[in-house]
């Protein structure tokens, strides 16, 4: 059993209950937004080890996000990672300008994935 706590921030349900049921496997703590301005409440409020952001919600993206969490001094240093399944040339790359510290694509593989989460948690993960 672990006591972190992992934030997933995504709108399709089936996607949010599947990543939430893997972590929940593994011992992680974890809480659930479905859209940005939820996740802001969130991320404030509980201070979780690492986000799980997915990059296309409804009315505030995820990159918007992340840019607002990392600009507040009292979220800036929140572990937060992409997980998306924007996978094209250049997407990456604006991933992490907005500060997010990795990127994870959709579909996930369960198997890698949570080997994934333990690396970035543990400050291990290398692109």
């Amino acid at each position: 059993m672990t006591d972190k706590t992992i934030l997933v921030v995504e709108d399709n349900p089936m996607n949010l209950e599947l990543v939430s049921d893997i972590l929940e496997a593994q011992g992680y703590r974890v809480i659930q937004a479905a859209e940005g301005r939820q996740a802001l409440e969130l991320a404030r409020e509980r201070m979780p080890e690492l986000i799980l952001m997915d990059i296309q919600l409804p009315e505030m993206d995820g990159l918007e996000v992340t840019r607002l969490l990392k600009n507040d001094p009292a979220t800036r240093d929140l572990k937060i990672v992409a997980l998306t399944a924007h996978a094209m040339r250049g997407d990456e790359e604006r991933v992490r300008e907005a500060g997010c510290s990795g990127y994870i694509a959709k579909p996930i593989n369960t198997r890698d994935f949570v080997k994934l989460i333990a690396s970035y948690l543990e400050d291990r993960h290398v692109d």
